[in-house]
């Protein structure tokens, strides 16, 4: 029993080498299938993605059943991963032939239909990311942009931005002006100053 969990099926020569190809061959076929797969994954697109990873998982293997060669197997997947995104972080050329660069979707609170069309994201979708990052409508936007982690980036105009720590904290400093005046008010302002 022992033999067969830790006995690998092929040589791990071999089972690295699959490994290697099997990476870059799903990288290569994410990266053209474009971000929409990373932004927004729906039932359709959680289906790919779980029928993907069985569908290579014999490609990785081939015929080793073990634990050892499992063991193996998932190491060099994570070395080779680590590897890659360390010289895309290195080289920006490498990075954006490996992640591809933003995508601007939206400019001067206008949708670019073209540009919507080609990333495969809903309106609707998009109009959701809007609000959930603090915009009422795209026309409250300076840009938007799907980056390449898939995420979406929404830049809103300066009047239509959520209020930050140093708008409150300069409301509180008007409020405490505001306060020190009618508590203690300066020369002239007395109820005789005026005109009558």
């Amino acid at each position: 029993m022992w033999h067969d969990l830790m006995s690998a099926g092929i040589s791990y020569g071999e089972k690295a080498m699959r490994t290697v190809l099997v990476y870059l061959v799903v990288l290569v076929l994410l990266r053209w299938g474009g971000k929409r797969e990373l932004a927004q994954l729906n039932t359709f697109d959680l289906v790919v993605m779980l029928l993907l990873a069985n569908v290579v998982q014999n490609a990785i293997i081939g015929p080793d059943n073990s634990v050892a060669g499992a063991a193996f197997g998932a190491a060099v997947l994570l070395a080779v991963n680590a590897l890659l995104v360390r010289a895309a972080s290195l080289s920006s050329r490498l990075g954006r032939l490996l992640e591809g660069s933003p995508v601007v979707l939206a400019r001067d609170g206008q949708w670019l239909p073209s540009e919507v069309r080609r990333s495969g994201l809903s309106r609707a979708d998009l109009d959701v990311a809007v609000k959930r990052q603090g915009g009422d409508d795209v026309s409250e936007t300076t840009t938007v942009s799907l980056e390449p982690s898939g995420s979406l980036l929404v830049s809103l105009r300066d009047g239509d931005q959520a209020a930050d720590k140093n708008d409150v904290a300069a409301l509180r400093a008007e409020i405490a002006a505001l306060r020190q005046q009618l508590t203690h008010p300066g020369p002239g302002s007395g109820s005789g100053a005026g005109p009558r």
